[in-house]
């Protein structure tokens, strides 16, 4: 089932006129946002922001507790419309569609952007289940389709290896890092272009750590990535882009190298230095 009617899979988002304060990169993405403010009820979360997120990439949103980041995060593929007083406005384009458009069907969204939090948050269920879960819901039932479609997104986490001999065991025996890697190895097994991570290694030891992040290095390849992070070293280990937020603002973005080396507003620059944060 297409997300919309108008859905073309081979059209992606040009990229939109900036805000006077953000330096646009000459790229084309899949998703990108104009305009976009999400507010709880009178406060303003972000507000204004006009974003256009590099394909096949990884691009790291960074910037005080607080700002705005997360929030963003969550209206890319519109998991804010289950949060009460929560709007958003503006636009927010996936390929060649608004996401808030009425013909738009919001699972399939999901499904073609897929997301995972900071917190593993497997199913009460068996590993081999937690995969095949989502692809039976929406329609594949032959057994050896299902097994094909686990297999590859346990390989594609880099967690097969370490669980293929019990994939009827429960999700819940595996550690806390094993269990994140199944978390994105379930949203990979719904086949999605985009997937969009908070805070995925914020939880995790530095053994842990480092498997998510050589694992996210290895997705881009296929992936749009979209990842918040407090780690400042790990936004400059992983990303090619940078987003810096301050107080519901997208202050700066560019290239993770520049944006670490010569950033071109003080306030990133104090973000980055650790003088705030």
């Amino acid at each position: 089932m297409a997300i919309a009617k108008v859905v073309n899979q081979n059209t992606q988002v040009d990229r939109f006129t900036p805000n006077k304060n953000i330096v646009f990169l000459p790229t084309r993405s899949i998703v990108a946002t104009e305009g976009v403010t999400v507010a709880y009820g009178d406060k303003i979360a972000v507000q204004n922001i006009d974003l256009a997120f590099p394909d096949q990439a990884i691009t790291a949103l960074i910037g005080p507790s607080g700002c705005g980041k997360s929030t963003f995060l969550r209206s890319l593929n519109r998991m804010n419309d289950s949060i009460d007083h929560c709007q958003v406005t503006g636009k927010i384009h996936y390929r060649d569609i608004e996401i808030h458009s009425p013909e738009v069907n919001v699972f399939e969204l999901r499904k073609q952007i897929g997301m995972v939090f900071q917190k593993p948050n497997p199913f009460a269920k068996s590993i081999y289940k937690n995969i095949a879960y989502g692809p039976a819901h929406h329609g594949i039932k032959k057994k050896q389709q299902l097994d094909e479609i686990v297999e590859t997104a346990l390989r594609k986490s880099a967690l097969w290896d370490e669980v293929k001999d019990k994939l009827h065991s429960s999700a819940l025996s595996l550690s806390g890092g094993q269990q994140q890697r199944l978390c994105i190895a379930r949203a990979i097994a719904m086949k999605p272009q985009v997937l969009l991570l908070d805070e995925p290694a914020s939880a995790l030891d530095p053994i842990s750590t480092r498997k998510i992040e050589e694992l996210m290095c290895e997705l881009k390849k296929e992936y749009t990535i979209i990842v918040v992070t407090h780690n400042m070293q790990q936004a400059a280990r992983i990303s090619d882009y940078t987003a810096f937020f301050y107080m519901g603002d997208l202050i700066e973005f560019g290239t993770t190298e520049e944006m670490f080396t010569d950033p071109q507003d003080e306030r990133t620059a104090g973000y980055i230095a650790g003088i705030f944060g």
